[in-house]
């Protein structure tokens, strides 16, 4: 029932079921795009290595959120989300000419353009939905897109891996410029006003780090995006354990998809219930309880018994999306309009930097010691991330139940 309640508050507002299913379109193509441009080169090359540089190079541009963030705040939000999809959909037609390894640096090259659009994509979108979605909605609609970004994760691939095996990569780019085009056109119906950004007098540097500054200085903001980056690095770290996890199961490598399924169920769950959630128990608590679910998870995982290793699998989707979605509804609340693309895209860079640094290390770590070693120190870290938010929305709570007479004694 909640969820129902949740999904009609959204879709009755008109722009912001355009914006979702925008989201939908163009997710389907880049989960489509994501496992294809990995085959592609696998095929090509006959290289892992090679293989796993594609989600480098789509992951790479995050580096440079917080100064490609501040291009979102120098231009109108809406025209700019128009044309970075349909200029991606027009770069995509490139790979057609990928038709030998000699040419990879073609895909790798298109992959990186894809990822820094979509840091600044990411930024300006961020931006419009404050001004298009009621501060009410926000909550909702942001768990709503987690939703489908982690639904489009269970089917999109299998898509993208079935029509690369028929019709091989040029057909997945061309699904996912089609896709591109028709969330441009979802764009373009929307029915927003925006004020044209001031042109302060200010260079590049001095408006970026204004973004960094006010996302660092708000007391508001910093916990939760510091404890989300926390988040996103151990359980990274905890992800590189999961052959090691399937191997104590006793099954085949392919039994991995069975938990990234129970994991994208779970997610999926999280989104839908995101919105209630967090009217709730407000950001801090939100996040907290989902760190320690996944904590709790992260640790249960090490016990060598399948219906423990799908139930963890599906506490910790369940709670991992917690704290994410809790730190991109505070920046869009806390954040001046002016402000939000770089802060945002900051903010992106905060949170899932870390996690290209967590499998890193964790690849090595996992080589020395085994899982029931390794996850639960990581659960117990997850724990401990947990508890200053928890703390500090206790502490929030008693200040605001304190009268007036207690502030002030006579």
């Amino acid at each position: 029932m909640t969820t129902s309640l949740t999904l009609l508050r959204v879709l009755r507002d008109r722009d912001a079921g355009l914006y979702l299913t925008g989201l939908v379109v163009s997710g389907f193509g880049t989960s489509s795009l994501w496992l294809a441009s990995g085959v592609w080169v696998k095929e090509l090359t006959g290289s892992d290595g090679l293989a796993a540089l594609c989600m480098l190079a789509m992951w790479a541009p995050t580096l440079a959120g917080p100064a490609l963030g501040t291009l979102a705040d120098r231009l109108p939000r809406r025209p700019l989300l128009i044309a970075l999809n349909l200029g991606l959909a027009a770069l995509l037609l490139t790979l057609f000419a990928v038709d030998s390894a000699a040419r990879l640096w073609l895909l790798f090259t298109v992959l990186f353009l894809y990822g820094t659009a979509g840091v600044v994509h990411d930024a300006a979108e961020s931006a419009l939905v404050s001004s298009v979605v009621g501060p009410d909605l926000l909550g909702d609609f942001n768990g709503l897109r987690t939703a489908v970004t982690e639904g489009m994760k269970l089917v999109a691939p299998l898509t993208g891996a079935g029509l690369y095996t028929v019709y091989g990569g040029p057909a997945v780019a061309c699904l996912d410029a089609a896709t591109f085009v028709l969330a441009a056109g979802l764009c373009a119906l929307l029915r927003v006003r925006e004020q044209r950004p001031a042109r302060s007098g200010e260079g590049w540097r001095r408006q970026t780090a204004q973004g960094v500054r006010h996302l660092w200085g708000h007391p508001v903001l910093r916990p939760l995006v510091r404890a989300g980056g926390t988040t996103m690095l151990l359980t990274a770290l905890a992800s590189t354990t999961v052959y090691a996890v399937v191997d104590r199961l006793g099954h085949s490598p392919a039994y991995t998809g069975v938990l990234y399924a129970a994991q994208g169920a779970g997610s999926v769950a999280a989104g839908l219930l995101a919105g209630p959630a967090l009217r709730r128990l407000g950001g801090r608590r939100f996040a907290a309880a989902g760190i320690a679910l996944t904590g709790a998870a992260v640790a249960a995982r090490a016990v060598p018994w399948d219906p423990v290793a799908l139930a963890s699998a599906v506490a910790g989707g369940l709670g991992l999306p917690c704290v994410l979605i809790a730190a991109l509804t505070a920046v869009q609340r806390e954040t001046p309009g002016p402000l939000l693309g770089r802060v945002t895209a900051t903010a992106h860079t905060l949170v899932f930097t870390p996690n290209v640094l967590g499998l890193a290390a964790g690849a090595g770590l996992v080589e020395l010691a085994g899982p029931g070693l390794l996850l639960p120190l990581y659960g117990l870290a997850l724990l401990l991330t947990a508890l200053p938010l928890a703390q500090r929305a206790a502490s929030a709570s008693r200040t605001a139940a304190r009268s007036p007479s207690d502030a002030n004694p006579a």
